[in-house]
């Protein structure tokens, strides 16, 4: 054991709260403290002779000295309170209650009953090898208040130090002799000081109790040691999967508990309340459930007790019920002005609408349920007081629709500099990220016309990433380079699957599949959304571009094995947590391994927004929202030719209205009257055209595609029609060329240079004429293929796949095969 101060600074610490770290506690209490042990109940001879034999004995006579000048000191000053045992003792006395100033209460006391005034050091020093011994156990509150780096060695030395290896060879290796792995060393160690025992004997209550008293610097190696020793296989099964961000998760609250949060005066009302949600509760996920319940209990009933106190009943006079929607129509919000006066303004509430219809659907259901159970609703069955036409949202989403478009319609033309601008940050960053790494310690480098000197030492986690620019601020380049990523490949990934952010942070490695085709045998990337906000599954075609983003999220995350880690994520919807699984977007925060919050991918963007300069119509920084790739890519998508209601498949929407009011070019009364026309043209056509084709018509038509496939590509004329060009292929304007029989088709333009060169010299003037036009037809292909090339390889290309690429990607496959 080593001497050192041990200090104890005050700290705030962080209160868990929530019903989930309630429920936590409740279910896995902490050990509880015994009132009596061996070393706590020898005497002071015993005490002093333990702490003179390894592994208690400081390394040097001086410490040693001082060691013992201070044990003797605090035993002596404990003997003065009451109490059988030393713990009693300390119990009873100021240093068990205040981390700081009972060190001076001691030293007078020693100064006037002994006659010899020992130094703060001595105290210190004795402290902590009482506590090492198990003489005494101080609260976790204690242990967590105090700033010692002296207690994790002196405990690991003295009491497990097979635990404490154990431990640390459990922690990622990157993270092992930095200053977070110490940080969850000392976690253990203060467990194991306020409760004794072994690492073995860590149950997961005294991490809750120990997190509950830790401030937020500490919090990290609380959850660091929880995860450890989880993964040790210490805890039961049924343990939560991590204790991030405990401090602030609600978790699931039950629906006596929502509405007791408005405090209704009457209890019958609050009771049905509570009964209409937990007979709701089942079809409804827990965030919707939060909703309903702040729209009944805070802005339904709770306004009307506060505007009528004597109410008692649902069945509402008109002249109540006209008052109530006037109030709940608009909003008012207090600002207070620096002067202090404070001002009210009066604004139209968005919400009304959906409030209205919350509470017109709970006057519905339980007019409903009365009927089926007449004894428990029909005492509060009453008319209702909102129409149909009050819950009208038609201006609304009349006025959402305008703004959705407007947003759509100035961000699309600058999606290629937002594209550009990300790649840039993402090569300069890993840029100056990999000149650091190649610089000696406390060496001065510089990288894109920037000056910077890399730190002298790696001491601190996570140093080797930082460095110094020329003004002396410290700048953490790896983590420039973290951001610069995701924030590039939030942008990819949207732009080419158009899919939420939600769906974007639950994807994982299993979710990169692969078909394959059964006529062809070709094997065709495919990307599984399954959100759980909809529980409806989709599958979209991974284009050449996404796979390349994909491959490089992936090759990024995978773990030291080769494979991704599975962890767990949060549920915002249901408020739980979901199993672990591997997940795309996670990264390492010292260690720990957790996914990427919703929040930090929103920044990630901001700083590519920023990075780019871009304003909106106001001069105001232009900002993208994760959603608006979602509008942009349907747009784009019905823009160049997509049908309606296959994008409405893609974007996994259940109404076709919903993909239509996300596309800003195509009115949606042109889209209805289409669908109206080929609906009525269908109904006129005969029958017979719409039976199921016959096997032998099946492989008719089939046959009819293999006739089509030719040199340079495939045949598009209609299905069930022979060639009207006489096979002068190139003329042919119905000729899809393939892009990989570029070089073909430039060969046969200069065999007809070649051979109308000598028709020329030849003088055979029909001969050149035919064969000059067969030369232009070639050229203008060759045109069309660069065309359709610069257009895929600009920015804005989305990447989906048209018909004649799918077919000609097929049939290339076919014939290499």
């Amino acid at each position: 054991m080593t001497t050192a101060t041990l200090t104890a600074p005050p700290q705030t610490p962080r209160k868990l709260a929530g019903a989930e770290a309630t429920a936590l506690l409740q279910k896995f209490p902490p050990r509880q403290n015994l009132d009596s042990w061996f070393m706590t109940e020898a005497d002071t001879d015993y005490v002093l002779d333990t702490l003179r034999q390894h592994p208690y004995r400081a390394e040097g006579n001086s410490a040693q000295s001082t060691r013992m000048v201070g044990a003797r000191a605090i035993l002596a000053w404990l003997t003065t309170f009451p109490g059988s045992t030393w713990q009693a003792n300390w119990d009873a006395s100021p240093a068990a209650h205040s981390t700081s100033g009972w060190h001076r209460t001691v030293l007078n006391w020693a100064a006037s009953e002994i006659g010899r005034r020992p130094t703060s050091a001595c105290l210190a020093s004795g402290t902590l090898a009482l506590i090492c011994a198990d003489v005494i156990r101080p609260s976790p509150a204690w242990l967590a208040a105090s700033s010692s780096n002296a207690l994790r060695p002196a405990i690991a030395a003295a009491r497990d130090p097979e635990g404490f290896a154990r431990l640390e060879a459990q922690f990622p290796a990157a993270i092992r002799s930095t200053r977070h792995a110490s940080a969850g060393l000392k976690a253990a160690a203060r467990l194991l000081a306020a409760f004794g025992g072994r690492v073995e004997d860590i149950v997961v209550g005294d991490l809750l109790a120990l997190l509950q008293e830790t401030s937020h610097d500490g919090a990290r190696g609380v959850r660091l040691a929880y995860t450890a020793l989880r993964e040790l296989g210490q805890f039961p099964p049924d343990a939560p999967a991590t204790l991030l961000r405990l401090q602030t998760r609600a978790g699931q609250v039950t629906p006596a508990a929502l509405i007791d949060r408005y405090h209704l005066r009457f209890r019958p009302i609050r009771d049905l309340l509570v009964d209409y949600l937990t007979e709701r509760q089942p079809s409804l996920d827990h965030n919707s459930l939060i909703n309903l319940s702040a729209a009944l209990a805070k802005n339904f009933w709770g306004d009307l007790e506060h505007h009528h106190e004597d109410i008692t009943s649902l069945h509402l006079a008109p002249e109540v019920a006209a008052a109530w929607k006037a109030r709940v129509n608009t909003v008012t919000r207090r600002r207070r002005m620096p002067n202090g006066q404070v001002i009210e303004t009066t604004t139209p509430r968005s919400s009304a609408p959906a409030v209205k219809t919350l509470v017109r659907a709970f006057y519905l259901d339980i007019a409903q349920w009365a009927l089926d159970e007449p004894a428990r609703w029909r005492p509060w069955a009453a008319p209702c007081p909102i129409t149909e036409a009050d819950c009208s949202d038609k201006k609304t989403k009349q006025r959402q629709k305008t703004a959705s478009d407007q947003r759509t319609r100035e961000r699309l033309p600058v999606l290629p500099a937002l594209i550009r601008v990300a790649d840039r940050r993402l090569k300069e960053a890993r840029t100056r990220l990999n000149a650091l790494q190649a610089t000696a310690l406390g060496a001065q480098f510089t990288v894109l016309g920037e000056t910077f000197t890399a730190p002298k030492g790696t001491s601190r986690a996570g140093l080797t990433g930082q460095a110094y620019d020329a003004s002396g601020r410290r700048r953490d380049l790896e983590a420039e380079e973290k951001r610069a990523f995701w924030g590039w490949a939030t942008i990819e990934i949207l732009r080419h699957t158009g899919i939420r952010i939600e769906e974007l942070l639950e994807l994982g490695h299993h979710s990169i599949i692969r078909y394959k085709i059964p006529t062809t045998g070709e094997f065709v990337p495919l990307l599984q959304i399954a959100p759980s906000k909809t529980d409806q599954e989709r599958l979209l075609l991974v284009t050449p571009e996404l796979a390349d983003v994909l491959s490089a999220v992936v090759t990024r995350v995978r773990g030291e094995n080769g494979s991704i880690p599975s962890i767990p994520s949060y549920d915002v919807h249901e408020k739980t947590w979901n199993d672990p699984m591997p997940l795309l977007y996670q990264w390492n925060v010292s260690g720990d391994r957790r996914p990427i919050s919703s929040n930090t991918v929103r920044d990630a963007l901001n700083d590519v927004l920023m990075a780019t300069g871009l304003t909106d119509a106001t001069g105001s920084p232009l900002r993208f929202q994760p959603h608006d790739f979602r509008r942009l890519f349907i747009t784009d998508a019905i823009l160049n030719g997509l049908p309606p209601h296959i994008a409405q498949v893609i974007a996994g929407h259940s109404n076709i209205n919903t993909t239509m009011g996300y596309n800003a070019v195509y009115p949606a009364q042109a889209i209805e009257a289409h669908r109206s026309f080929i609906a009525r043209r269908r109904s006129l056509r005969p029958r017979d055209e719409y039976r199921a084709v016959t096997s032998e018509e099946w492989k008719e038509f089939l046959d009819h595609f293999e006739r089509r496939k030719l040199a340079l590509g495939s045949c598009g004329r209609a299905f069930g029609t022979d060639c009207i060009h006489e096979h002068a292929c190139v003329r042919c304007p119905v000729l899809i060329v393939d892009p990989s029989e570029r070089d073909r088709l430039v060969e046969i333009r200069d065999n007809l240079n070649d051979r109308i060169a000598e028709a020329e010299r030849e003088g055979w003037l029909g001969e050149v004429e035919g064969l000059s036009v067969s030369r232009d037809a070639a050229e203008e292909k060759i045109m069309q293929l660069d065309a359709r090339q610069k257009k895929k390889d600009s920015p804005v290309f989305m990447g989906i796949p048209s018909f004649s690429k799918v077919s000609v990607r097929t049939s290339f496959a076919t014939n290499r095969a």
